[in-house]
């Protein structure tokens, strides 16, 4: 599993700096970044929003600026403009030069960047444009959850499996859970929460880490008064419709299991909290987790898991009341036992050696989890032993609470003071000032360091290293936070062009994230989705974000095929290369958070919230046989004013899969079905209707869909 960035902040820069060029780096033949290098102009390949920065960044050995054209679909030049020339670029080993066309507002699918005789991948630039990220980036803590099933009518017949470790055969399960020899003589119900990465292993400390940010991504849109769209029956989880927020459900997942890896009352070191649980061996590739037959161990309790798991219960505590206070009252509970038996205990550390059949976690600096679990507890319950814990820690004024790489699962400070910069409480206001302005000013260090590179990367140059993709992600969450508090737009900008490198403005001209991009990841090291292994066995489903470029090189693939990489280029999409392209809640965590916030319509005229619509919609299957159907879809326009620029969104329930469509542009993610008016039909007049058509395949009926939405409202 993923090693802690503290340990590995001081990586050196391995390799030759690979100077201009496409020659980045050597891939695996064939592999999705191999491919993603054939074109020198490397953009967000998802798109951009009207009313947010568009930069493309140019591979080239070229030393004088050079002129950029933007072609929409028709191939109508519709902007151009000259590069600016940025020259070695370290990180990336490449010349490099930037386009800049943020002054295009115009919306529209299938732009295509092209300079010096060079293009881009197709890109789109609308509102709409990260409302499917959103909803992608969270299923995957769905698709990670153990202890369930995970049901074909939500994530479709390919992702569909049995509960995984829950003591039926050939599982030994998770409910009944014994101890590592020496460490108790007791069994545990640990069941649930969230698999941690490509792995069957869960752990408490990415844990707690990951469910903070979850809930804290619904915190930060409802103050932002934008929490409907992370509200109930807008998830694809079985709890959907219960008045509960599903992303707070989905937490709660996890919430469960913390929980319940909280030694009991009459045990000894009553109150901490078990480290994590996994095999006793490593498994090996493919396994469903319902297959796994090894046997499983809880490790001996930890003070940072135990403080994990007071911060993450404590927000449990503040944000849940409005929703089930009996719940909210029970996380609070779990958090002050968990913190008492961390002050009794403060120096139980994980040991590097525990890393057999799990990764070890190991952290002997904890200081910075005291801070953040007594900010939690403190926001929630405004008492004075709180407030005297969060200022008298050495990091509620260090000047490193905010490290040069960011906030990870072993670096917690940074939430402390997220949580205390943006939740009331009874700190003085010069306090909170200055607590605001470390904020501000580590989000200034990383637009510092983004205007210095050519790819506009928050991270420095020997950042890259185990997931390096989540650290980018979660530097765009400080930037994000610093824009709520100072309304300032340039940190608005900034977390929106971290978006654009993990989409594919970066080094090898991947996106990194599964499903999403024209060349995008799609063999992430995973246990069940495992194509490249098994035929049988699915990709990763859209929205899962690899680790990312690791100068380490810490797995055989990348030391066999990736030597002599630049570091921001040291990335293979290839199952066993688990250094570069595992998976892992605490990276999803943040790309789930970004989403949500980059999805939020703005209010000023370029980017605001799609009109409503009154609507009708028809679906007709026009013909279906053994495996396949076609349908054709009228929308009428029943209200009084244009629908310029439209998105219909539909449902199917059995398992149907669109192959292919004419008069729209339409994709899908499991169950879930988005299409796209084209320039031609982009447009509805009131009481006028348009038609499109679906080709696809099912598995034994095609019922039509019972409902529809146009832009994101309900048609009759």
């Amino acid at each position: 599993m993923p090693p802690t960035t503290s340990s590995l902040s001081a990586a050196l820069l391995t390799g030759a700096l690979l100077l201009g060029g496409l020659a980045t780096a050597p891939t695996a033949a064939g592999s999705p970044a191999a491919a993603a290098a054939t074109t020198a102009v490397r953009v967000n390949q998802v798109g951009y929003l009207p009313d947010g920065p568009k930069r493309a960044t140019v591979v080239t050995t070229a030393t004088q600026a050079l002129g950029w054209q933007l072609r929409n679909a028709s191939g109508t030049v519709v902007a151009s403009g000259s590069t600016v020339p940025r020259g070695a670029d370290a990180p990336s080993g490449q010349s490099l030069q930037v386009a800049d066309f943020s002054a295009h507002r115009a919306t529209g699918t299938g732009y295509v960047l092209t300079v010096d005789g060079s293009s881009s991948a197709p890109f789109d630039i609308r509102t709409d444009l990260y409302d499917a990220l959103r909803s992608d980036a969270m299923a995957f803590f769905h698709h990670q959850r153990s202890g369930i099933a995970i049901d074909a009518s939500l994530v479709g017949s390919a992702y569909a499996r049995s509960a995984g470790h829950l003591g039926i055969a050939p599982n030994k399960g998770d409910v009944s859970v014994p101890c590592q020899a020496g460490v108790c003589d007791y069994t545990q119900d640990v069941r649930g929460g969230w698999y941690d990465a490509g792995d069957h292993g869960k752990y408490v400390v990415n844990g707690g880490l990951s469910t903070w940010l979850v809930v804290n991504s619904f915190e930060r849109a409802e103050r932002a008064g934008k929490g409907a769209a992370l509200g109930d029956s807008t998830l694809r989880v079985p709890e959907r419709g219960n008045g509960v927020p599903d992303v707070l459900d989905e937490a709660r997942w996890e919430l469960d299991f913390l929980m319940r890896m909280q030694v009991p009352e009459g045990r000894p070191y009553a109150g901490m909290a078990f480290h994590k649980v996994h095999d006793a061996a490593w498994t090996g590739m493919p396994l469903r987790p319902d297959q796994d037959a090894q046997p499983r161990e809880l490790h001996r309790p930890s003070t940072a898991a135990t403080l994990n798991l007071a911060a993450a219960a404590a927000q449990c505590a503040r944000v849940y009341r409005p929703y089930d206070a009996a719940y909210a009252d029970r996380c609070l509970s779990a958090a002050r036992r968990a913190w008492t038996a961390a002050r009794a205990n403060p120096a139980m550390y994980a040991p590097s050696s525990d890393s057999t059949g799990g990764g070890a976690y190991e952290d002997a600096r904890v200081t910075d989890e005291f801070y953040w679990a007594a900010a939690e507890l403190y926001a929630a319950t405004g008492e004075s032993a709180f407030r005297d814990a969060v200022t008298s820690s050495s990091w509620h004024t260090s000047a490193d609470a905010f490290s040069a790489y960011g906030f990870g699962w072993a670096d917690t400070a940074a939430l402390g003071r997220l949580v205390l910069a943006t939740v009331p409480t009874g700190l003085p206001a010069s306090d909170v000032a200055r607590v605001r302005a470390s904020v501000t000013a580590a989000a200034d260090g990383y637009l510092n360091r983004m205007a210095a590179q050519g790819y506009a990367v928050p991270v420095p140059a020997d950042g890259y290293f185990w997931g390096s993709n989540g650290e980018v992600a979660n530097d765009a969450v400080v930037m994000a936070v610093a824009g709520e508090l100072t309304g300032d737009a340039r940190y608005r900008a900034g977390a929106l062009e971290t978006m654009d490198y993990l989409l594919g403005r970066n080094a090898l001209g991947v996106s990194y994230v599964t499903g999403h991009g024209e060349t995008a990841a799609q063999n992430q090291h995973h246990r069940f989705w495992a194509h490249q292994l098994d035929a049988s066995l699915p990709h990763p489903p859209a929205g899962s974000l690899a680790g990312g470029p690791n100068s380490g090189l810490q797995d055989p693939v990348a030391q066999e095929r990736l030597r002599g990489c630049a570091p921001a280029a040291c990335y293979i999409d290839h199952i066993d290369s688990y250094s570069t392209n595992e998976v892992a809640v605490n990276w999803n965590a943040p790309l789930a958070w970004l989403a949500a916030y980059a999805a939020e319509r703005t209010s000023d005229g370029g980017g605001g919230e799609p009109p409503a619509a009154t609507c009708a919609v028809t679906y007709t299957v026009t013909n279906s046989w053994n495996t396949g159907f076609t349908a054709n879809v009228t929308v009428r326009n029943t209200g009084t004013a244009a629908v310029d620029g439209w998105q219909l969104a539909w449902t199917y329930a059995a398992g149907q899969t669109v192959t292919s469509a004419w008069n729209a542009t339409v994709t899908q993610s499991g169950p879930s079905v988005s299409a796209r008016g084209t320039d031609w039909n982009r447009t509805i007049a009131p009481g006028a209707s348009v038609s499109f058509g679906v080709q696809g395949t099912h598995t034994g009926s095609t019922p039509s869909p019972t409902a529809f939405t146009l832009n994101a409202s309900a048609c009759a």
